[in-house]
């Protein structure tokens, strides 16, 4: 059971970069390092919602699956997607993309 989730997690995550990529949302620069000291959730006070989800959630959940480590019991960042991208039209299958992510931990 672990393996399946390590596979469906990596090919989520994969599609959410690939669809941050597509709709120009991907940065190709590096964040300063002051922008990892935040101390709000989705790390708001340091970052947008995008630079969260390319520098904090994608290299962390590749981390979790490489190490074979156990994923959170769930997932709420599709929530917080749906927040963020409320009326921008090109960000709607990366909102889906990120609440079929949570999807994936609702029944754990």
């Amino acid at each position: 059971m672990q393996r399946a989730i390590y596979t469906r997690a990596a090919q989520k995550i994969a599609a959410i970069e690939a669809e941050m990529k597509a709709i120009g949302v991907w940065s190709a620069e590096p964040l300063p390092e002051s922008a990892y000291r935040f101390q709000r959730a989705f790390a708001a006070d340091t970052m947008s919602f995008t630079q969260w989800l390319q520098f904090i959630l994608i290299p962390r959940v590749r981390t979790i699956i490489e190490q074979g480590e156990d994923f959170p019991q769930g997932s709420n960042i599709g929530a917080q997607a749906t927040r963020e991208f409320a009326g921008y039209d090109r960000a709607a299958r990366l909102t889906t993309l990120v609440s079929e992510f949570d999807a994936l931990f609702a029944s754990k």
